[in-house]
């Protein structure tokens, strides 16, 4: 499919489930991309069965919208991009290099897809991003602010600027992490600079990613959404619950509550042609 295909933004905004007016303020924003993250459950399915999962516009209300089904960093955003624009928003692809887990800020390629959103009338853009398969994940957008803490729905969060060699600016954005004392509580997620991305980069960054042997992606079925205020993990046959105070439970599952997981904790409904041991 094309990107010719018309959003369908009253099919995207009952899939999320909101009812809010539509009107193009930082209000509307919050509201939507919580929803968004709330609803849409983050998954590699067709990663981690050797396929990239296309970026069109008609394939993603499919999957994502009319089907029961979610996706990673570049169809969630994707996606989020295009609701953003039918509701009257500025909105810019960034790419970003994952520094979760990462040796330094330089370590990784820029794999990461974010965006950059532009409201009428406020004097700074901010950041937002449903696709981010982390506990540390955005679940409302934050404001381009250096050094500013910014709480939304129990996460906090804040950027700041850090030195390199490059000329644009390097915002790093960071989130507050219970127990992390040697760190002060804060975790690096990922780096961006605000050089736009377009649709053909990200494109290319999906299939590298999607396909790639080396790529985390291809190697193990990751699964993620929000329960309440808890985050809920599936990594390969381990299932991880986070709590707002930092508690963390784990247990190993077996393949046969995987795909029941997938059903009722995550409301995924797994394609025929995917039915086989994904857990990696």
């Amino acid at each position: 499919m094309s990107d010719t295909v018309e959003f369908d933004l009253d099919a995207y905004l009952g899939r999320i489930g909101w009812e809010g007016e539509r009107v193009a303020d930082v209000a509307t924003l919050r509201a939507v991309h919580l929803a968004h993250a709330r609803a849409i459950p983050f998954e590699n399915l067709d990663a981690v069965n050797g396929t990239a999962p296309s970026l069109e516009l008609g394939d993603l209300l499919d999957k994502l919208v009319r089907g029961r089904r979610g996706g990673y960093c570049y169809e969630q955003n994707t996606l989020l991009l295009h609701a953003l624009e039918a509701l009257g928003f500025g909105v810019t692809r960034l790419s970003a290099r994952v520094q979760v887990g990462a040796d330094g800020l330089e370590s990784r390629p820029r794999t990461h897809m974010t965006l950059l959103v532009e409201v009428a009338g406020e004097t700074r853009p901010y950041l937002a991003d449903v696709g981010f398969g982390a506990v540390g994940a955005l679940l409302e957008p934050v404001p381009l602010v250096a050094g500013e803490e910014f709480e939304g729905a129990g996460r906090r969060h804040r950027l700041v600027r850090v030195s390199h060699r490059g000329p644009l600016d390097l915002w790093v954005l960071e989130a507050f992490e219970q127990g992390l004392a040697w760190e002060g509580g804060w975790r690096r997620q990922y780096a961006f600079t605000l050089d736009p991305g377009e649709k053909p980069d990200f494109e290319v960054f999906n299939w590298f990613v999607a396909t790639h042997p080396r790529s985390p992606f291809t190697q193990r079925l990751y699964v993620q959404r929000m329960r309440g205020d808890q985050h809920v993990l599936l990594s390969g046959r381990e299932l991880t619950v986070t709590s707002p105070d930092g508690t963390v439970s784990k247990r190993e599952v077996s393949e046969e509550e995987v795909s029941r997981l997938l059903d009722e904790e995550f409301g995924i409904d797994v394609p025929q042609s995917h039915q086989k041991d994904h857990a990696g």
